[in-house]
């Protein structure tokens, strides 16, 4: 799973280009060429930090479009478990904003993991 973030190469500059409008900070701008390159492969294995407990593995899958505000589907499924199947669907831009945050985290703690804004608009939170 994190062998899948370690090998990304940078996207090229014409659609790093593209999105770069939509984000503000250094951060996001510096990881945004390993982010549009994880969007690129549809699909991302980690594992869901549970505080206190044991992480459970998941594999998120979405469609890819090369237009920022185009609408994504994401789909996350936990455990390899059907019924703990979940999808959310979202501008291109805002989804590849959740990939850098993956990414910051992968950075820190070498697991690939959603931030909890994430999981929040997947569980309808967020209504």
């Amino acid at each position: 799973m994190s062998s899948a973030i370690r090998s990304l190469q940078p996207a090229p500059k014409g659609k790093v280009m593209v999105y770069m409008p939509y984000y503000k900070t250094a951060n996001q701008r510096n990881a945004l060429p390993l982010a549009i390159s994880l969007y690129d492969r549809g699909n991302l294995e980690g594992e869901r930090n549970i505080e206190g407990g044991k992480n459970v593995p998941f594999i998120a899958t979405w469609n890819v479009s090369s237009l920022p505000a185009d609408p994504m589907r994401c789909r996350v499924q936990f455990d390899n478990n059907a019924d703990l199947t979940y999808e959310t669907t979202m501008a291109n831009y805002e989804f590849i904003n959740y990939l850098i945050e993956v990414l910051i985290v992968f950075q820190k703690h070498r697991i690939a993991d959603f931030s909890k804004s994430f999981y929040r608009k997947l569980l309808s939170m967020d209504d």
